[in-house]
């Protein structure tokens, strides 16, 4: 018996490590591709036997069942919203007078640079606004009654 399923065990091992750092699941389907092409060393097959019994298992992987996966994954699983997107829609504390040029709000107890939604719009220190967006390191800021009804 030769050694030969090692390469193709070897090789799916470093295809599942790569998949590890990707998390996209292609490298996963190839490594199962390597491990039929183990599979068909194991039983005694030719090389080029072995090469496309290993092709043919990795496409039918990559376009049957890892489409099913990905759509299974998004389905179970919830986005959760963090760092800055997670800022937009919560209530702020006016600090410092507040324009579309620019101010200082209060927002989740970090004091953060803030600016008016739209020109004209002027914000008084204690006033409670909400964050419409974040635009890089400044929170645009909206009046509360000016918020869109869910």
């Amino acid at each position: 018996m030769n050694g030969g399923w090692l390469w193709w065990v070897g090789g799916g091992l470093l295809l599942g490590i790569a998949e590890m750092i990707s998390l996209d699941l292609i490298f996963l389907m190839l490594a199962g591709g390597a491990i039929a092409g183990a599979v068909a060393n194991a039983l005694g097959a030719s090389i080029p036997v072995q090469i496309i019994v290993a092709a043919g298992v990795a496409v039918v992987l990559l376009f049957a069942l890892r489409p099913w996966l990905l759509r299974h994954l998004r389905t179970r699983t919830t986005l959760v919203e963090t760092n800055a997107a997670a800022l937009v829609g919560r209530t702020a504390v006016v600090l410092a007078p507040t324009t579309d040029a620019g101010g200082r709000v209060k927002l989740a107890g970090e004091v953060w640079s803030a600016r008016a939604d739209r020109a004209g719009a002027v914000f008084r220190p204690g006033d409670e606004v909400l964050v419409s967006r974040i635009d890089g390191a400044t929170a645009v800021v909206i009046a509360e009654q000016d918020a869109p009804r869910m």
